[in-house]
């Protein structure tokens, strides 16, 4: 069959899916029905079902050698993924056999192998649509048609995962039910453009991954993270339909890592201060400055010629690469960029005009005629008002995405009232790192949050670009997956209310069994934002613990410390019961029958880890509190041990969670070092060392109390 036979089919789905002889499938709306597995016929097969693999017999997957690479990665995918299911790996071929079940590939105006493109083509619904496609059964045929080669790669991931794989799998650690025979329904399946153009995870801090270790067991900042966590990440975005990927800005950038994002269809940009993906963090640290040439000032108003060589640097290595080149300008520590003394306003508005400018023309005249030109701006921290304060000082170029941040916390500073001649997206936080308020270890962004500021987003017409922070991904992969949903079909998810019950309840259905068993885990869910709706609210017990083992300190040094709060106290012993209340919600559903073990470990994980480092932190600092009334030493050394046994369980529990490939998952790192009160063995800690010097010391030696 040529490649006009396959846009003829595209032409004529909106038809056959109009045919009384309805389709094995249907679409229905986001978050409404279970769509892993929902293709897979697991009755007698109807005569219009394709068989993928049965026995010793299995299909094939057709890529013409001119499709793209992310089409061919796609394809290496597909295969990989019916295997699993099947136990039978299909092969990859560049033409299809009239005797084997065909699994074609196909991108409009590519698959040169497959026939030329004909002049019908402009009749397809798809033509000129940015990354739709198809797909339809037809014979022993399953087409997936593609407006652009990433709506082709699209088109097979979701095939993927209607067949039974999950697309954040390596986090959920779920496996695809066994089938034998693989029979897929017929199917009429079309998908148009998403609501967000670029849509991309940001992969800050990376602290938890492997890399060589320093004297103190803590991985080197500077060590490389191995390329198959970069694979790990890169394959969850794209089996979510993102097209974009930021990873982590301080580190030994490598052009391996770039490279494999951009050959698997994946856009590669940089936030903070990596101007131009130019790395500055490794200006000395990897000597790139001498490298490029230049002296390591990192400085516009005495070094404008070196910083301008050193950002070419970043364009010249990536060029041939697809980027979203971050333009603007920051310090090389992530810092505000410092101006001379007395600098106005204007004046600063008109240095990041003159540089904007600069970086733009550079990247214009070095790239390969065939590529367009992207760039953002993103008004990250200081940058933020001093755009609002003055837009038309800045005067961006016309072809600059003006990108909006929020809060940190999910909530959006602001947003554009007028789009005028720009196109703006946002950057938006799951995870964060700053101070005690820091998100580091779970998730404490509720999708009530995120489905109320992203309705605020797609009203403003701010859907040219989403880069959302999630830290390793892991903990945050629940929102990172609401996200992907939002920004591929806004329009479709908030046309009916309640979404972000909607998909909570959806969540509980898709990743904890069906009618039975999904609402103890919704239930479960529901009770965790409700008490985790905040990064504070995980750390509040910890900071108390710190504050009143201070208080111990003086008391066995003699001194009569100062009464504990009594509303604190109150407040404390009814988030304790709340807590104890939450957690046997998430036991209840771990307990549900049916439920696999993997199952079980990601609630425990997703739903169970971080009500439990609230619980035991929020009951040992109730001891402590009882402690320090204690009428002597005998009972205060003796509370003191109940508290420390609360601690002690929770580092079992962390334990619970450090299982392939997730080794040392909780360990401490330099952002979460001893001195850090993101630590969640801080607390432990601090206590140990009470009881290990008999409270003859000071909780300065590990860090200050909170007064």
């Amino acid at each position: 069959m040529t490649l006009r036979r396959v846009c003829m089919i595209v032409c004529l789905l909106p038809a056959l899916c109009a045919l009384t002889s309805t389709p094995a499938y249907a679409q229905s709306a986001p978050w409404t029905a279970t769509v892993r597995g929902s293709w897979v016929q697991t009755g007698p097969a109807g005569q219009e079902d394709v068989t993928l693999a049965a026995k010793d017999s299995v299909g094939q997957i057709v890529v013409a050698d001119d499709e793209n690479a992310a089409v061919h990665q796609a394809a290496e995918f597909l295969a990989g993924d019916i295997e699993k299911i099947s136990g039978m790996r299909p092969a990859i071929v560049k033409t299809a056999s009239d005797d084997k079940v065909n699994i074609r590939l196909a991108t409009l105006g590519h698959g040169a192998a497959m026939g030329p493109a004909p002049a019908a083509i402009d009749a397809s619904a798809m033509q000129g649509q940015w990354e739709s496609y198809r797909i339809a059964t037809e014979g022993r045929n399953v087409w997936l048609v593609g407006s652009n080669p990433r709506g082709t790669a699209f088109a097979a991931y979701t095939l993927s995962e209607r067949l039974g794989i999950d697309p954040i799998y390596i986090w959920s650690g779920y496996r695809p039910e066994h089938r034998d025979p693989l029979v897929l329904k017929r199917t009429r399946f079309a998908q148009g453009p998403p609501a967000f153009r670029y849509r991309g995870f940001f992969h800050d801090d990376e602290d938890l991954l492997p890399r060589p270790f320093d004297a103190n067991g803590n991985p080197l900042q500077t060590g490389d993270v191995p390329l198959d966590w970069y694979k790990r990440f890169f394959e969850t975005a794209l089996r979510l339909r993102m097209n974009m990927v930021a990873p982590y800005t301080r580190v030994h950038r490598r052009y391996e890592v770039q490279k494999l994002a951009s050959d698997w269809g994946l856009y590669y940009t940089s936030h903070h201060y990596d101007i131009l993906v130019s790395n500055p963090f490794g200006l000395t640290r990897f000597n790139l400055a001498a490298e490029r040439g230049v002296k390591p000032d990192y400085n516009w108003f005495t070094n404008r010629e070196g910083m301008l060589t050193f950002w070419r640097g970043g364009v010249t290595e990536n060029k041939d690469l697809d980027v979203i080149w971050p333009v603007g300008m920051r310090g090389t520590e992530d810092r505000p960029f410092t101006f001379p003394q007395g600098t106005t306003d204007e004046q600063k508005a008109a240095t990041f005009r003159e540089v904007i400018n600069e970086e733009v023309k550079m990247v214009r005249e070095a790239l390969p005629k065939d590529k367009t030109p992207l760039f953002h701006f993103t008004m990250y921290s200081e940058m933020l008002p001093a755009y609002q304060k003055n837009p038309a000082a800045f005067d961006l170029p016309g072809d600059v995405m003006i990108i909006w941040p929020d809060d940190n916390d999910g909530h959006m500073r602001g947003l554009p009232a007028s789009v005028g001649k720009w196109k703006h997206g946002v950057y938006y936080h799951l995870a964060y790192l700053g101070g005690n308020l820091s998100k580091q270890t779970t998730h404490t962004e509720t999708p009530a949050v995120v489905a109320q500021e992203f309705d605020k987003i797609v009203k403003a017409g701010a859907t040219e670009y989403m880069l959302v922070n999630v830290s390793e991904l892991r903990d945050y992969v629940m929102g990172a997956r609401m996200i992907a949903d939002i920004t591929w079909d806004a329009p479709a998810i908030y046309a009916t209310p309640n979404a972000a019950e909607r998909y909570t309840a959806w969540w509980a259905r898709e990743y904890f069994g069906g009618a039975s068993t999904a609402p103890a885990a919704e239930a479960a869910y529901s009770k965790y934002f409700a008490l985790l709706d905040k990064p504070n609210t995980l750390w509040t017990a910890m900071i108390t613990i710190q504050d009143l083992i201070g208080r111990l300190y003086r008391k066995v040094g003699g001194e009569t410390p100062a009464p504990f709060n009594a509303d604190t106290l109150a407040q404390l012993q009814a988030r304790a019961g709340q807590l104890d209340d939450a957690l046997a919600a998430e036991e209840k559903a771990q307990a549900q029958a049916g439920l696999s073990l993997s199952q079980q470990r990601f609630l425990s994980i997703d739903a169970g880890l971080g009500l439990l480092i609230a619980q035991r932190q929020t009951h040992a600092a109730l001891k402590l509190e009882e402690a320090l009334r204690a009428p002597d030493a005998a009972r205060m050394w003796q509370l003191v041990g109940e508290a420390r046994a609360q601690l002690e369980q929770l580092e079992t529990e962390f334990s619970r969670g450090e299982y392939p490939p997730f080794d040392r998952w909780y360990q401490q790192s330099w952002i979460r070092s001893a001195q850090s009160n993101n630590n969640p063995h801080r607390a432990y800690n601090q206590l140990r060392a009470f009881i290990g010097s008999e409270g003859h010391g000071s909780i300065g030696n590990i860090g200050p109390p909170v007064r």
